[in-house]
């Protein structure tokens, strides 16, 4: 394996695994109150076109890399779409429960 394809798998799984845990608390909560969703429109079109252009590369680090993340994005974003500014679990949540009960749920997260 070459030094390139080394540095390119390297930088693939740092920065995928990097979103995982962001995406992942993301569906457990449905909380998408702090997500812009011009941003986040933009950020899932960049890494969409990512994807494109390893694909025209013939590049594998950025194919799995930016399908992995892709995958994980469009959820992320139809969420936010979806849900919009509020969160509807997690806030009604937090305004039923006493400070112990939400100190505690925080700790399970």
């Amino acid at each position: 394996m070459q030094v390139s394809d080394a540095l390119g798998y390297l930088a693939a799984t740092l920065t995928t695994v990097s979103f995982v845990p962001q995406a992942w608390r993301t569906f457990r909560t449905k909380d998408v109150s702090g997500i812009s969703v011009k941003m986040y429109t933009l950020f899932t079109l960049g890494v969409a076109v990512w994807l494109a252009y390893g694909i025209v590369l013939g590049e594998v680090p950025m194919m799995i890399a930016n399908s992995t993340t892709l995958m994980l994005a469009i959820p992320v974003l139809v969420m936010r779409i979806r849900y919009g500014r509020n969160a509807p679990q997690a806030r009604t949540a937090d305004k039923q429960e006493g400070p112990g009960e939400r100190k505690a749920r925080m700790a399970r997260a």
